[in-house]
């Protein structure tokens, strides 16, 4: 038995996005367009509102979601709210877009609603429509329940979260994303493949997770090497792909130990939520073969997982691919922990916080404190 959440529509393609002004119309003559720092990368979405004769606002999301922020902003829209919010940009404008359409037909403080610092209470009132556009193949946030924002007061990230938070529409075209500066798709390419990893590994997985988990697997870390060494066009439609799967996968299967830790780094450093998820994988994938017992379910699974890295990323023998991602990783570019800004006095507190995140009830074993702070030594 399983519940499956998932936008009304996914419209998946090179070309796709021209046609979000006239999906906007369906709902109505009022638009919220929020863009990321640049805001002339947002013209084109502008100038196609305009000739549907829509009505726009923008709202600038310069920086991870920020309880303040988000805060200030409701603060200066609350007075109009519009018919439909469209969010472009990466995982960070489209939750904080999530979390405006949220938000705003709700009258309670912002905190109130968020899980672990807050209240964790239910949205009374249902999200405005939204219609969200990916600019990196990384984060599915396009397709996920919750929007993830620092509360810099308790210097955590946290999620607010609801089934309908889930965007109305998905808009998947690589053509916003190819060409993004290597960092970024290093880390959003690691992410996605996180993503993808995390929910087959999952307690909570089910037989649409799995389904989705194992095709896009095997093809984001074939995808991965060519996404980031040659901006390959065909990579990138791969990972915008295994993108999305990972953020259907995760909003019904949820994740586990490195998302777990994420959250809690992010806002420990403020470091890239994927660049982080990158350094952390490996050291999770190998506390998992450590404590994986043979002729299980979960036994098979991360092998199979393995064997992908090993074919892909490794030198021959057993679980070098591991090794080999991790080396391949910090050769593009990569950071360790401390290099982000952790430092190893800090791992104690970091360990203690994270067994208590949402993302560790996936996780296939519980772990101990000693297996906390090994996973944060090895990604340092």
């Amino acid at each position: 038995m399983f519940s499956f959440f998932s936008p009304q529509a996914i419209h998946f393609g090179r070309g796709q996005s021209q046609q979000a002004a006239a999906l906007a119309a369906g709902f109505g003559g009022a638009v919220l367009v929020v863009h990321g720092a640049n805001a002339a990368r947002a013209d084109w979405l502008l100038k196609s509102c305009k000739a549907q004769g829509l009505t726009t606002t923008t709202q600038s999301c310069r920086n991870e979601p920020s309880l303040p922020d988000i805060e200030a902003a409701l603060a200066q829209l609350k007075g109009t709210p519009p018919d439909v919010v469209i969010a472009l940009g990466g995982g960070s404008v489209i939750d904080f877009a999530k979390a405006l359409a949220a938000l705003l037909p709700n009258d309670r403080p912002p905190l109130d609603y968020l899980e672990g610092v807050g209240g964790g209470l239910p949205l009374e009132q249902p999200p405005i429509p939204m219609i969200a556009l990916p600019t990196t193949a990384g984060t599915g946030a396009e397709v996920t329940k919750n929007a993830v924002i620092s509360v810099p007061e308790h210097a955590v990230k946290v999620s607010l979260r609801d089934p309908r938070m889930v965007p109305d529409i998905a808009i998947v075209d690589a053509d916003l994303m190819q060409g993004a500066p290597k960092n970024i798709t290093l880390a959003a390419g690691l992410d996605a493949i996180t993503q993808v990893i995390e929910p087959y590994l999952s307690v909570k997985s089910n037989p649409m997770t799995d389904a989705l988990c194992g095709a896009a697997i095997p093809a984001g870390i074939g995808a991965l090497r060519d996404l980031v060494e040659k901006d390959s066009p065909q990579a990138w439609d791969q990972m915008a792909w295994v993108s999305t799967c990972g953020g259907l996968a995760l909003a019904n299967a949820g994740l586990g130990a490195v998302h777990g830790f994420a959250g809690v780094i992010g806002g420990k450093t403020n470091a890239p939520h994927g660049e982080i998820c990158g350094a952390l994988l490996p050291a999770v994938l190998n506390s998992h073969l450590r404590q994986a017992k043979p002729q299980t379910e979960v036994y098979n699974r991360i092998h199979w997982v393995v064997g992908i890295l090993d074919t892909h990323f490794g030198t021959g023998y057993a679980g070098s691919g591991i090794v080999g991602l991790s080396g391949w990783s910090k050769a593009q570019g990569l950071r360790g922990l401390s290099d982000m800004g952790l430092s190893p006095r800090d791992h104690a507190q970091i360990a203690d916080a994270s067994a208590k995140a949402s993302s560790m009830k996936g996780n296939p074993f519980v772990l101990s404190k000693d297996d906390l702070l090994e996973i944060l030594q090895q990604a340092q």
